[in-house]
């Protein structure tokens, strides 16, 4: 199937929401997964699968542990970028950004919104820090069960993440590696400027 320019709305962030829905109504498990590259201030980079949890015109937002390589990748060097691959749909998407942490309150009424067990974990562990075994992370989370119950506060070390877009490019699967690539960057008055890339 070709995807044609006049198919594409003029605002990224529409397209990437009519896409992230066809992902969903094509029953992909995790639609909102995205690998999330950053790098170092040296410029040693790196990248993960995070999961968005909110889109609008400000930017994309993801939430991680503040204190984790990519939290303090993203405090020393704020540039991002973000990949979507839906291989059902044979499609990709790639924004890229600035980023910065969304407001304490932001962080807070989506944490609120978590899972009990999810709120304990982001208190029992020590993401991405060496352990010596499963039996650590157990009895942490048994020490902070007890100690919150069901009433488990934001943990000051978690929180989101907003990437504000400069850059979009929504890649279409073709016959023969003809494939479809449309990137939007902005224009010198702000707008977004769409053109086709060769693939």
């Amino acid at each position: 199937m070709t995807l044609h320019r006049a198919a594409l709305n003029p605002n990224p962030m529409r397209q990437l929401e009519a896409w992230l829905a066809d992902a969903k109504a094509a029953g992909i498990l995790e639609p909102k997964a995205m690998t999330l590259a950053t790098a170092t201030p040296d410029g040693l980079p790196s990248a993960r699968i995070v999961l968005l949890r909110g889109l609008d015109e400000r930017g994309l937002v993801f939430y991680t542990h503040y204190d984790s390589p990519k939290g303090r990748d993203l405090t020393a060097n704020p540039q991002a970028a973000v990949v979507f691959y839906w291989d059902a749909l044979r499609r990709q998407v790639r924004v890229a950004g600035e980023v910065s942490r969304v407001e304490p309150a932001e962080s807070e009424a989506y944490f609120a919104t978590r899972p009990v067990g999810h709120r304990l974990s982001a208190w029992a562990s020590p993401q991405s820090q060496p352990i010596p075994d499963r039996l650590f992370l157990e009895e942490r989370l048994r020490d902070v069960t007890a100690q919150f119950g069901d009433d488990v506060p934001l943990p000051p070390y978690w929180g989101g993440f907003r990437l504000t877009p400069t850059l979009f490019e929504f890649w279409q699967n073709g016959d023969n590696r003809l494939h479809d690539r449309f990137r939007y960057t902005r224009g010198a008055a702000g707008e977004w400027v769409i053109e086709r890339l060769a693939p």
